[in-house]
């Protein structure tokens, strides 16, 4: 694509500076889920008795304090005696949460509480599962009260309950609160953004496990205690706290709490400042190990009266009050766990908490995915096939199963093209890292085709171009190097990945370049094409995300890179969508990069051929801005006004962001538009999984 140059944010606190994430993430994946993620179905109704097993996911166990047999509870299992429903509505969620009898309740839908703030009041031996990451809920929560045992909550968005007041006194409006329960397992939520706490376990409950959670974007977060007994049992490990001001969580009169392999960050350049991290208090007896603390003020506090043993944990950044003292507990007397290195805990992290995609996604209890046909790959001669592009003319033309393309650590120079008539292929790296396996060209657009028949073009300069359906891409890294500094006699467009296609997936990938680097495209224009993307890195520097499709860039680090001359000018997104088309979604992530401040456009339209009949979108929601971004961050193009278009924020943060409510220069959502501009709104009926 041509550079014309060359032819209700609401804020909350008082400081801001920028957030970075490391490039060398932890490939997605690398973490051990245990048994759990079978893709069997969230609309089955077989009940345990049935002939057939129950998907994995809907027998899954708790691990730590909710694993331990007490209180006549053997462990906490959920609802896996009982039939698995799926529910999309408010009344059919709180009619079978209520229910007496066990169930599975899989939660397929965003669900609004109404009123705002509503709790629903949740009976023992149930399982609350997301569907994929369809299962929101919005405005309210969940309440488990005295006595009620046996509850799994897992794989759900948890959001939005805030009323506009910091430190509300007024609102209880918690994501989970306990009052006396037992045996809970709350695992893979995101969490944010409530009026009150996103996690209360109160009044003496006890044998609760929090396990690989995001909490985000909250003032009180996590509390524990609200009595003077010494009962609870919890354990909370590889949890993300990011953005939290207090409470994270602040554990009161516990028996026993362990604490493990979490990450608490508060990252430079947000709107919320930690008070506190990790705070025992009262009679608390506390094991903190191998947790990661980013920024945090105060990040281990206890009273004199509680007790902290610490074993392993990183402080970076931090400032203020760290402490240890008195004697707890050998969180292996009450059951067997593994430590994750501490260094790998951000990594981890990012790449692992929240609701997943393959857990609780639709299918039908009696069948199994067929298993896949892999086809390995190595530049050394120790695979199948010494490029990839010969492993995909193995695949047979319209294959009717997944063929897992295995590309071995190393260097792939060459292009690679996957044709519509060979669906339901991955590319995907066996290394350690995405950084492991890199797949790389160096076309551009105005780079002469070998033949003399011309030059490549946009589109034809993509190393990767993949026009076959439910293509996925996983575990490595997309590259286009092309020289602009050494060519500057010829069109510099040079694209890393080009996508014509729908149901593309691609998962904890990197895709780099500078000019035009990831094209989504469709196959044609009256062709629809969704693409999603996560846990992934985007880097470039002009209208570097670009095309037709339908995308999402979910919970990925979008790179800012200055140009071939060492200037700081660009522009994240071009969309050319067409009217009535979902365009651009960036949604959960972050765009920071070394380059100047107030430099570099969100986005601008593109009107391919000058159709003035496509109509563009971009969104950019939940996500962080450096100071890279321009003040006013849409511009026009090629006599196109953005403001024709569709372009749009909401409840961006960092130096970036809106600092004020919406204009004609920088449109924001409304609470009523950005409910209708969630993922899954984006994705339709398709559920990205493995």
């Amino acid at each position: 694509m041509t550079d014309i140059r060359r032819k209700p944010r609401h804020r909350r606190r008082r400081t801001a500076v920028a957030v970075g994430v490391p490039l060398a993430l932890t490939a997605a994946g690398t973490f051990a889920y245990g048994a759990d993620l079978g893709l069997f179905g969230a609309d089955a109704q077989a009940s345990a008795s049935a002939a057939t097993a129950a998907p994995a996911w809907a027998t899954a166990t708790a691990d730590g304090f909710a694993s331990v047999d007490a209180l006549g509870q053997k462990g906490t299992y959920g609802g896996r005696d009982g039939r698995t429903v799926t529910v999309r509505t408010l009344a059919d969620l709180e009619k079978y949460a209520t229910a007496a009898e066990p169930y599975v309740i899989v939660v397929a839908a965003t669900i609004n509480m109404n009123p705002v703030g509503k709790e629903i009041k949740v009976a023992s031996d149930k399982t609350i599962v997301g569907s994929g990451t369809s299962g929101q809920i919005v405005g309210g929560g969940f309440f488990l009260g005295t006595g009620v045992h046996n509850v799994i909550i897992r794989n759900l968005t948890i959001r939005d309950a805030y009323q506009g007041i910091w430190n509300d006194k007024d609102h209880d409006f918690d994501a989970i609160q306990m009052d006396g329960a037992h045996h809970v397992w709350i695992d893979h939520n995101d969490l944010r953004h409530m009026a009150d706490g996103l996690i209360d376990v109160r009044k003496d409950s006890t044998n609760i496990t929090v396990s690989w959670n995001k909490l985000s974007d909250n003032n009180k977060t996590f509390g524990i205690g609200w009595t003077t007994n010494v009962v609870t049992d919890i354990t909370i490990h590889h949890n993300w706290f990011r953005e939290t001001e207090q409470r994270n969580p602040s554990t009161d009169n516990a028996a026993h709490a362990h604490l493990y392999n979490n990450f608490l960050e508060d990252a430079a350049g947000t709107t919320i400042k930690s008070s506190y991290g990790n705070y025992s208090r009262g009679r608390t007896k506390m094991v903190l190990e191998n947790s990661y603390f980013q920024g945090m003020n105060n990040p281990v506090t206890r009273d004199g009266t509680a007790a902290i043993v610490q074993k392993g944990n990183t402080f970076v950044a931090t400032s203020g009050r760290n402490e240890s003292g008195g004697t707890a507990f050998d969180p292996k007397a009450f059951y067997t766990y593994t430590l994750d290195k501490t260094a790998d805990v951000p990594a981890l992290l990012k790449a692992g908490v929240g609701p997943r995609s393959n857990i609780g996604t639709a299918a039908t209890a009696t069948t199994k995915a067929a298993a896949a046909t892999t086809l390995t790959v190595a530049a050394d001669g120790s695979g199948q096939y010494r490029t990839v592009q010969a492993a995909v003319n193995a695949v047979p033309a319209n294959n009717p199963s997944r063929v897992v393309i295995s590309v071995k650590p190393g260097t792939y120079r060459e292009l690679v093209k996957v044709p519509s008539n060979k669906p339901h292929v991955t590319i995907q790296g066996s290394g350690g890292s995405r950084k492991d396996t890199t797949i790389v060209y160096n076309n551009a657009s105005g780079t002469p085709k070998p033949d003399g028949s011309g030059t490549y073009g946009t589109g034809g300069s993509a190393t990767v171009a993949v026009e076959a359906d439910d293509f996925q891409a996983r575990n490595l890294t997309i590259s286009n190097d092309f020289d602009e500094a050494a060519h500057q006699n010829i069109s510099g467009q040079a694209v890393a990945l080009r996508t014509a296609a729908d149901k593309v997936f691609l998962d904890g990938v990197i895709v780099s370049g500078d000019q035009d680097t990831l094209l989504v495209d469709t196959a044609s224009k009256d062709k629809p094409g969704r693409v999603y993307m996560t846990n992934s890195y985007i880097i470039g520097n002009v209208d570097f995300i670009f095309g037709r499709a339908t995308a999402v860039i979910d919970k990925s680090v979008i790179t800012l890179k200055k140009r071939w001359n060492g200037t700081s000018a660009g522009y994240v997104t071009a969309p050319s969508t067409v009217a009535g088309r979902k365009g651009i979604l960036i949604a959960n992530s972050t765009v920071n990069g070394d380059v100047s401040d107030r430099t570099f456009y969100l986005g601008r339209p593109w009107h391919a051929g000058g159709d003035a009949s496509l109509d563009p979108q971009t969104t950019v929601r939940n996500t962080t801005l450096s100071a890279a971004i321009r003040t006013t961050p849409w511009t026009d193009m090629s006599g196109f006004s953005w403001k024709d278009d569709r372009f749009a924020e909401y409840m961006n943060k960092g130096a970036g962001a809106a600092t004020g409510s919406t204009s004609t220069d920088r449109p924001l959502l409304t609470d009523a538009q950005a409910a209708n501009q969630e993922v899954t709104d984006w994705l339709g009926d398709w559920t990205p999984s493995a």
